[in-house]
Order: structure tokens, then C-alpha cells, then sequence
């Protein structure tokens, strides 16, 4: 497939990309809503953080608007999800709600 061909299916990476980086915003808007990321795997989201910064440097070596534009957007998800676990990630949500309450019963 030369060039022109290559540009003109640039929709499909478009529409994949967008598609696989979408995925990660209701686990995002998730772990906000309830204040939890006890269930968030360490693990898969470093190595998924690891892949997709590889696919975004593949995609800017490439010259790949595509694979940028969808890796740096789901690069950017994936950290802010690691962000989230950091900060809610091993509190239980009930207690938590109540240490800001203030109805805790400091156990």
C-alpha cells in the first residue's frame, strides 16, 4: 500500500482510536463517582501505560496523526486512572465517607 492509499484510510485509525480510548472514560468518570479504585490492577495499568506510551512514540516515529492523536489521549486517561488509584485506591469508600463526615468511629 503506498501513501495515497495509506492517507485515505486514515478515518479507520481515526474511528479505532477513538473507539479504544473511549473505553477508558466510564472507568474514569467511575472511580470519581464512587471514590474508589480498590478493584484497579497496579499491574494491567503499568504495563497498559508502558504499551500505549510505545504506541504513541511508534505512532510519532511513524508520523502517524492516528496513533498520536489516540495514544496521547488514552496515555493521558490511563495515568490519570493510575492518579485516581493512587489517591483512592486503598480506603474503603464507606469508610472514607465517614472519616469526612466526621462520623467515623476512629477505628
Amino acid at each position: 500500500m503506498n501513501s495515497v492509499d495509506a492517507a485515505g484510510h486514515d478515518w479507520l485509525g481515526y474511528l479505532a482510536g477513538a473507539l479504544t480510548t473511549i473505553a477508558f472514560v466510564p472507568q474514569v468518570l467511575r472511580i470519581v463517582r464512587t471514590r474508589s479504585a480498590r478493584d484497579i490492577s497496579w499491574g494491567m495499568f503499568f504495563i497498559l501505560s508502558a504499551g500505549v506510551a510505545l504506541w504513541l512514540w511508534y505512532g510519532i516515529r511513524m508520523a502517524s496523526l492516528p496513533l498520536i492523536a489516540a495514544n496521547a489521549v488514552t496515555l493521558a486517561l490511563v495515568l490519570a486512572i493510575l492518579v485516581l488509584k493512587l489517591r483512592y485506591g486503598a480506603d474503603d469508600p464507606q469508610r472514607q465517607r465517614e472519616n469526612e463526615t466526621g462520623t467515623g468511629t476512629g477505628n
